[in-house]
């Protein structure tokens, strides 16, 4: 007796999906450059001539389509819901964005760096999207509306010491262990806050609200524990 295998024939949606999950596990692993629509094929178990139906503009276009999709996981990162200390929610979406990064170790690089042949001007300004993204939940979180030009500024610092941090870690090996990398992110954070509410009464009055619902054995209490010794040390030697 003969025993058949039945296929379920995907739908179109399905298809791309499939073949977009294929590139983007080799853009993972490989930079760009390195990967040819054959691999793409034969990671999604499809023909080449597939490939082109959906995506016609070739690696161009696959590359471009993969990193939107890469770009929208990396923007869900920051998604956190607005409940509980800022520092809690900070370091539960550092979890989410580290654990990306740690997954899609040479693609992350290669997209964050540039410099690849498949770089246009449509993946700088869908990686800048991300930047911006993910500055705008930030100060979603804050709950600032319209923040003034200081306290944009301190966001978007840090989310850029976030990416080169990331970058430097992948470059150490992954060291140190991601828990530490976490966790001094988000007490760059508060430096960075704190330090910017000393001179600009927006940013003062933001800290006082966020920094209220914060607990004293938590990330923050620890912190300040940390360093007002280092910093009362310092004062007297001025």
């Amino acid at each position: 007796m003969t025993t058949r295998t039945t296929y379920r024939r995907l739908s179109v949606e399905e298809r791309r999906g499939q073949l977009l999950e294929a590139a983007l596990s080799l853009f993972a692993h490989r930079a760009p450059e390195d990967v040819s629509l054959d691999d793409v094929a034969e990671a999604a178990g499809v023909s080449r001539p597939l490939v082109y139906r959906y995506f016609p503009g070739g690696k161009q276009q696959l590359y471009e389509a993969a990193l939107r999709t890469a770009a929208d996981a990396l923007e869900h990162c920051f998604a956190q819901p607005q409940t509980g200390p800022l520092s809690r929610r900070l370091a539960e979406a550092l979890d989410r964005y580290l654990a990306f990064v740690d997954e899609h170790a040479t693609g992350f690089a290669a997209l964050l760096q540039g410099g690849s042949v498949a770089e246009t001007s449509r993946t700088t300004a869908t990686v800048d999207g991300v930047r911006r993204a993910a500055a705008e939940q930030i100060l979603v979180h804050l709950a600032v509306e319209r923040p003034g030009p200081r306290l944009r500024m301190m966001v978007r610092t840090w989310i850029t010491a976030v990416e080169a941090a990331s970058l430097i870690w992948l470059d150490e090996g992954k060291q140190p262990p991601v828990e530490e990398l976490r966790d001094w992110l988000v007490d760059q954070f508060v430096a960075l806050l704190t330090v910017t509410a000393a001179t600009d009464p927006e940013t003062a009055e933001v800290a006082r609200v966020a920094l209220a619902l914060e607990e004293g054995d938590g990330p923050v209490g620890v912190l300040a524990r940390r360093v007002i010794p280092v910093v009362s040390e310092a004062a007297h030697l001025l």
